[in-house]
C-alpha cells in the first residue's frame, strides 16, 4: 500500500484526512441484453487536498463539477476507480467490512436535503439513537435516551422533541436534527454536502453559526461543500474551487477570495451579487462564454481552455498542475497559493463579502 505524502500546515499541524489522486468513472453502456462500456462520465478526475484538525476546508464549484461526488468517496459511500483516501495514515478506500465500519464511526455525514435524509416513519429519537444501534459500545441500551436528549439540547431543540416525527419539525430544525445524528458517535470528521442550501437565508445563519459553535466544542474537522460563496467564505478557514472533476485552486479564504490567480476562480467570485451600488458600479465583471462541457467527454489538456479567456495552444496539450505558479514561488505573497492554470496571475475581483 502506498504511503501518504507528508504535508504539515504552518502552524505545525499534520493532516488527519489525505485525498491523493482521487477518480470516480461512472460507465456508460450499450445494449439490453449484452451491456457493452462506450465510455464513462469522469465526475471527478484526479482531486488531491488534505484536511488538518480542527479545519474547516470548503469546497465550491458550479452544479456537476463533482462536490457531492467526493463526498460519497470519502464516506465510501461510491467506491473510487482509482486514488487514495488516507485517514491517520491508514487507505480507507481499499476498506470493507468491520474495517469500514469502524472508521466511519469517526467520518460522519450531513445530507444536502433535511427533507429526505430523515425517514418520515422514524420519530427523531429513532433517527438520532440509530448510530448507538450500530456502534453499541458507544452508548449502552439503558444509556441511549438521555444521549438522543443530550444531543438534542446540543443542537439547539426541546430534549422533549425526540417522540414526534420529522413531518412536525420545520427546514432548519430537521437540518439540526440530521447534524445531531451526525454527532452521536463522537466523529471527528464531519462531511457537509450543502447543508444549508435548501434553507432560508435566516435559517442558513443560524444551521451556520450552530456548526461554527460546534466545531469549537467538539474540536471537529469539517468538508464544507456548498455554490454559495458567501456562506462559504464565512465559515471556512481554507476553500478549494472546483471545476469539472477537478481541482482549479486552493488556498486560505483570504487567498482565493481577494488573491485569485485561476481564470475560473475569478469568474465564479466576479458574479456574486454586491449589495454596495458604488462598488458594483466599478467592479470587474468577467462574462464567460459558452457551455460547460460534458464530463463524459472533457477537453484535453485544462478543462477551462474551452471558456477561458487566456487559453493557448499549451492549454490543449499540457494539463496544469495544481500547484503554486512558478512566477509566485519566490515571493511572500498571497497569489503563492496552489492554481491549476499555466498562466495564473492576480486579477482584482469584488468577491464575496
Amino acid at each position: 500500500m502506498a504511503e501518504p505524502v507528508k504535508a504539515v500546515a504552518a502552524d505545525g499541524r499534520e493532516p488527519i484526512l489525505q485525498v491523493r489522486g482521487l477518480v470516480k468513472h461512472f460507465p456508460l453502456t450499450r445494449g439490453v441484453l449484452v451491456k457493452k462500456q462506450v465510455g464513462a462520465v469522469k465526475a471527478v478526475d484526479g482531486v488531491s487536498f488534505d484536511l488538518y484538525r480542527g479545519e474547516t476546508l470548503g469546497i465550491v464549484g458550479e452544479s456537476g463539477c463533482g462536490k457531492s461526488t467526493v463526498a460519497k468517496l470519502l464516506m465510501n459511500l461510491e467506491r473510487a476507480t482509482a486514488g487514495e483516501v488516507f485517514y491517520r495514515g491508514e487507505d480507507i478506500t481499499k476498506l470493507s467490512g468491520r474495517a469500514l465500519k469502524a472508521v466511519r464511526r469517526n467520518i460522519q455525514m450531513v445530507f444536502q436535503d433535511p427533507y429526505t435524509s430523515l425517514n418520515p416513519r422514524m420519530t427523531v429519537g429513532d433517527i438520532i439513537g440509530e448510530p448507538f444501534e450500530i456502534h453499541p459500545e458507544v452508548a449502552p441500551k439503558g444509556d441511549r435516551r438521555r444521549k438522543v436528549q443530550e444531543l438534542l439540547d446540543v443542537v439547539g431543540l426541546n430534549p422533549e422533541y425526540l417522540n414526534r416525527y420529522p413531518h412536525q419539525f420545520s427546514g432548519g430544525q430537521r437540518q439540526r436534527i440530521g447534524i445531531a445524528r451526525g454527532l452521536a458517535l463522537n466523529p471527528e470528521i464531519i462531511i457537509c454536502d450543502e447543508p444549508v442550501s435548501a434553507l432560508d437565508v435566516s435559517v442558513q445563519a443560524q444551521v451556520i453559526n450552530l456548526m461554527d459553535r460546534l466545531q469549537q466544542e467538539y474540536d471537529l474537522s469539517y468538508l464544507f461543500i456548498a455554490h454559495d460563496l458567501s456562506i462559504v467564505r464565512h465559515i471556512s478557514d481554507r476553500v478549494g474551487v472546483m471545476y469539472l472533476g477537478r481541482m482549479a485552486e486552493i488556498g486560505t479564504d483570504a487567498e482565493i477570495y481577494d488573491h485569485p490567480t485561476h481564470p475560473y476562480t475569478q469568474a465564479l467570485l466576479s458574479a456574486v451579487p454586491v449589495p454596495d451600488p458604488e462598488a458594483r458600479e466599478g467592479r470587474d465583471r468577467i462574462i464567460l462564454t459558452g457551455d460547460v462541457p460534458s464530463p463524459a467527454d472533457p477537453p484535453s489538456g485544462c478543462r477551462f481552455r474551452t471558456r477561458c479567456w487566456k487559453a493557448e495552444e499549451r492549454c490543449a496539450t499540457e494539463t496544469p498542475e495544481l500547484a503554486v505558479p512558478v512566477r509566485f514561488r519566490d515571493e511572500a505573497s498571497p497569489a503563492a497559493h496552489p492554481s491549476a492554470c499555466h498562466f495564473a496571475e492576480v486579477r482584482d475581483v469584488v468577491g464575496a463579502a
